[in-house]
């Protein structure tokens, strides 16, 4: 006979196998149609963690929603989401290829700085309006710095895959691009954890000092003195698991990110933070990265990636949208993003000598914000800077600006030296296949 505790315990663990269940099979399903409509697969993971929140299944069928989504796990989802994007983090570290940084000199530099520089101007300006409609109740510093900072990140993880997936990554503009959204990518970061820290030492200039203060002896702790026992370590786990990484090593790995992240969180940062500083000190361990990505990617990314998605679709209400008004500033908000990014990245490498159609597919691939969008968004609203109208707006913005990638890039790409190897890519070939099926037998 069950005790009291065991029962509740079972009853909140069959809730989050249902909600487990229903986000897993949505990614993959909504992750395939969209490949078949033209789209990466992320793109459809995100639709499906969107579609999952209050704005659509929670409109149509609120009765069921509350079943599924009940408040009562709210922070088992919560922990769950958190600790996927610890591990995702400490992967993304792992990937970040700082060789790109040495490749393409000033030109993938100013791309980069112009891609950063005129966004985070125009969110700036952008907040002083939203401030006086939707923001009141909040410090308008924090609130201003966070937006700006959201509307400059490009999404390097998911441009990346998306370049493979277009079969461009090695081509001479593919590599510009990676190489400027590498830059955009680090410097991101080190904006995100500096407003971080602004905000959560409640704009205390000493508390802010110290805490970046803090951050940066880590990370230079890290970087001297981590990164070298680490290589070693890394050498000798490849040789005794002959390649591969055996399951005390990975558990010793796990213990070592987890440490970092607790590390950054009690300097006062979030403890992705740490994550991604323990994946970045490795990230020229090729053979270890491999080794990693094939123990743990596809984990994190069927189950852990979904959820976030899920996470984020749940803080996502359209009902926070009330009026004209409303949709006004989101449109505001949506074009700051797109002219920054696009408008500043294409005329960076036009000034550089690239043609019109080179510069134009530069921007339109830079404008691509997708997760680093979203974890951005979200870290904001933990922080209480982001009212959750304008946190519906900046995933709004997050979604329009990846979706738009593919099919801009499908008509720029035309008549250019991309253009053969766009049209032998898999993705093309999974589209063509994808409308064949769509339209049925001829």
């Amino acid at each position: 006979m069950h005790s009291p505790v065991s029962a509740q315990v079972e009853n909140i663990l069959l809730i989050v196998i249902i909600q487990l269940v229903i986000i897993m099979a949505a990614a993959r399903v909504f992750g395939v149609i969209f490949r078949y409509l033209g789209q990466p697969q992320v793109c459809g993971e995100i639709a499906a963690g969107l579609i999952l929140g209050p704005s659509l299944f929670g409109h149509f069928f609120p009765h069921l929603f509350r079943q599924v989504f009940q408040p009562s796990v709210g922070l088992v989802f919560s922990i769950l989401s958190q600790i996927g994007l610890i591990l995702l983090m400490f992967l993304i570290g792992l990937e970040f290829d700082f060789s790109h940084l040495r490749t393409h000199g000033h030109v993938a530099l100013s791309v980069s700085l112009a891609g950063i520089l005129l966004p985070f101007g125009l969110g700036l300006a952008v907040a002083q309006v939203l401030h006086r409609y939707v923001g009141q109740e909040i410090n308008k510093v924090g609130f201003s710095l966070f937006l700006a900072t959201a509307l400059s990140i490009t999404a390097l993880p998911i441009l990346g895959r998306m370049l493979i997936e277009f079969n461009i990554s090695r081509t001479r503009l593919g590599s510009l691009t990676i190489t400027a959204a590498a830059v955009d990518d680090a410097a991101g970061w080190i904006i995100l954890a500096l407003v971080s820290a602004i905000v959560r030492s409640r704009f205390n200039p000493f508390a802010t000092m110290t805490m970046v203060a803090e951050a940066l002896a880590y990370a230079l702790f890290m970087i001297l003195v981590g990164r070298r026992l680490l290589r070693r370590w890394t050498a000798m786990t490849l040789r005794a698991g002959g390649g591969e990484i055996s399951p005390s090593a990975l558990a010793l790995l796990f213990i070592m990110i987890f440490l970092s992240a607790a590390i950054t969180n009690f300097i006062g940062l979030f403890s992705i933070f740490g994550a991604f500083i323990m994946g970045a000190v490795l990230y020229d361990q090729h053979e270890f990265r491999e080794a990693v990505m094939r123990r743990l990617r596809d984990f994190v990314t069927v189950f852990f990636l979904p959820i976030f998605f899920t996470y984020t679709g749940l803080r996502t209400d359209i009902g926070t949208m009330p009026g004209g008004l409303m949709w006004l500033l989101c449109g505001l908000v949506l074009l700051a993003a797109i002219a920054g990014k696009i408008g500043g990245c294409t005329t960076a490498a036009l000034l550089n000598g690239l043609t019109w159609k080179e510069a134009w597919l530069v921007g339109v691939l830079m404008n691509t914000r997708a997760l680093m969008e979203l974890i951005a968004v979200n870290l904001g609203y933990d922080l209480g800077v982001i009212p959750r109208s304008v946190f519906f707006m900046l995933v709004f913005m997050a979604v329009v600006t990846t979706y738009m990638t593919s099919p801009l890039l499908r008509r720029l790409i035309r008549k250019t030296e991309l253009e053969p190897l766009f049209e032998a890519s898999s993705f093309m070939q999974q589209a063509r296949s994808g409308r064949r099926s769509l339209s049925g037998p001829a």
